[in-house]
């Protein structure tokens, strides 16, 4: 064997290729290494003659010298088992590969590639490890932990629990009806049919049942708007009996009022509204004539507008109104007809309201109205001037705390003086109230009052104050039965007249509904009037099985 750039003999070749391989010749080591690999011979980084002492340990990359080869094989002793000696550092991916990487292994002075061994499986998850969570779990996401803390359980449970509901809040109700829209308004449309049997439909000491049949249509219709609101409820029925009685009771009857506002500003507002009113004289009232044939009907209706403003906690309104009240001709049972033009009249009324909102929720509020009534005859059947005027006050408060008090209750006092100086001032206290109270998701409780001064056709009796409360308590025993008891009483004083009645009643229902559209219903109602007057007592029992459909 002969050195490759020196012509000498083969002794002296082999003593060179020695002292190459003692003191690492580069080219000597780098030819023989790849024809003639030594697995236990050490593999150097650097000139051993002139070591890097002052280089830096963490940056391997700048060890490499002329004398390194540029792809360092395996450590002394390495094998194909993923273990490294030589310290050294490399970058390693976020994810392993599954692919075989070429791994370079010197076999008999050629460079072989062999597929690396798969990648151990992952560890079982620690208990202290915290889980990934999705990021639109706003509402049970963890925060991240801070740099150099120990990990974190997260306690998020594995099914997410429903959604809390507040204290005292109404749940859907899934037998509530769904209206129908129509552009920007919601229509609520339903009827009633309904019959039973009525102990006492003439209401006298002279009791008479008769059977009884109900129609009572309704409409609500609501509007949408982001401003403004108008709103409409209409409740109409017509009862009849048979058989009827003489003065024929078969009568109608219809409540309907149409409201609006206008938000001119965030702070004023216009209220606007209408209502009408069909009905008649109960069966037993005194201003009713003698030998009557049927009961006459009689039409209110009206309008009002206002004006409101709110101060930031102050809010004060003015409201004007105009009615008018017309009476229907009397048919009398020998063919002739009595007139009731006395009775027609037109009131008009002005009210000034002023609030402060106390707390949330909270407004106390006073209020000061005048009217003036005008009949269209200037004397009535009697020879009595009918025209008055009244003032009216009334303090307060409103209550809106979420759905579980909403509404208003006032007491006041009033006072109506007559053109006629025979006929008596009246006077006395009045309340009104309407109140919602929700005791419970199962439970409501609504409570009235309601004060009004009507008219007379009696002599020496100048008008009629009427006071009436209910109280009635809703209980739902399912979501699709519902128990309603509802109690109430009435006092109707006639201002000159010794008279005074006192009306009771009772009662009780129970609804069944079988889905949004169509209910069952049945009721029960007791009523009494006790008069000082002798004559004018009365009980009465009313039995009713109806059918509701609504939409």
């Amino acid at each position: 064997m002969q050195c490759l750039r020196h012509q000498c003999p083969p002794w002296a070749a082999c003593l060179l290729l020695a002292a190459c391989l003692a003191f690492g010749c580069q080219e000597a080591t780098a030819q023989t290494a790849l024809v003639f690999p030594d697995p236990l011979a050490p593999q150097l980084a650097s000139d051993p003659n002139n070591p890097p002492r002052f280089e830096q340990a963490d940056r391997p990359a700048q060890r490499q010298t002329r004398f390194q080869p540029a792809i360092a094989p395996p450590a002394s002793g390495a094998g194909t088992t993923g273990f490294d000696s030589t310290n050294a550092r490399k970058k390693t991916s976020a994810k392993p590969k599954s692919v075989a990487v070429a791994t370079r292994v010197p076999v008999l002075g050629v460079l072989a590639t062999t597929p690396a061994s798969p990648p151990p499986p992952p560890p079982p998850p620690s208990p202290y490890q915290t889980r990934q969570i999705p990021s639109d779990d706003a509402d049970t996401a963890l925060a991240a932990a801070t740099p150099g803390s120990p990990p974190v359980e997260e306690i998020r449970p594995i099914r997410r629990p429903p959604k809390k509901r507040k204290a005292h809040e109404e749940p859907e109700d899934p037998y509530a009806p769904l209206g129908i829209r129509a552009g920007a308004f919601d229509f609520f449309p339903a009827i009633e049919l309904s019959g039973g049997y009525d102990t006492n439909p003439g209401q006298s000491q002279n009791k008479k049942g008769a059977w009884l049949y109900t129609v009572a249509p309704e409409l609500k219709a609501r509007s949408n708007w982001s401003r403004h609101e108008l709103k409409a409820d209409l409740r109409g029925s017509y009862t009849g009996y048979s058989p009827d009685q003489t003065p024929t009771l078969s009568r109608p009857y219809l409540n309907g009022r149409v409201d609006g506002r206008i938000d001119v500003t965030r702070q004023t507002r216009v209220d606007l509204g209408s209502r009408v009113l069909v009905s008649t004289d109960n069966p037993g009232s005194p201003n009713l004539q003698a030998g009557l044939a049927k009961l006459p009907i009689y039409t209110t209706f009206g309008g009002n507008a206002g004006l409101g403003h709110r101060f930031n906690r102050f809010e004060l309104s003015i409201k004007g109104d105009a009615e008018r009240t017309v009476y229907q001709n009397s048919k009398l049972t020998d063919g002739s007809i009595a007139s009731n033009e006395d009775r027609n009249y037109d009131q008009y009324t002005g009210t000034l309201r002023g609030g402060y909102e106390l707390l949330p929720g909270v407004t106390p509020f006073a209020e000061v109205s005048a009217d003036s009534r005008v009949h269209d005859l200037e004397t009535d059947v009697a020879g009595f001037q009918r025209d008055s005027k009244g003032l009216t006050g009334k303090i307060g408060t409103t209550f809106k705390l979420t759905s579980l008090l909403t509404g208003e209750i006032a007491l006041g006092y009033t006072k109506r003086t007559y053109d006629d100086s025979r006929l008596k001032d009246l006077t006395g206290l009045i309340g009104d109230a309407s109140l919602i109270w929700t005791a419970s998701a199962l439970t409501t409780v609504k409570f009235t009052g309601s004060s009004t001064v009507g008219e007379s056709t009696q002599a020496d009796v100048s008008g009629v104050l009427y006071r009436d409360v209910g109280l009635q308590v809703d209980h739902a025993f399912q979501r699709w039965l519902i128990g309603s008891v509802k109690a109430g009483f009435g006092d109707d004083d006639y201002v000159g007249s010794v008279r005074e009645d006192k009306r009771y009643s009772v009662g009780a229902g129970l609804t069944y509904k079988f889905n949004r559209d169509l209910q069952l219903k049945g009721e029960f109602r007791q009523n009494w009037l006790h008069s000082n007057v002798a004559g004018n007592n009365y009980a009465e029992s009313v039995f009713l099985l109806g059918l509701r459909v609504q939409r």
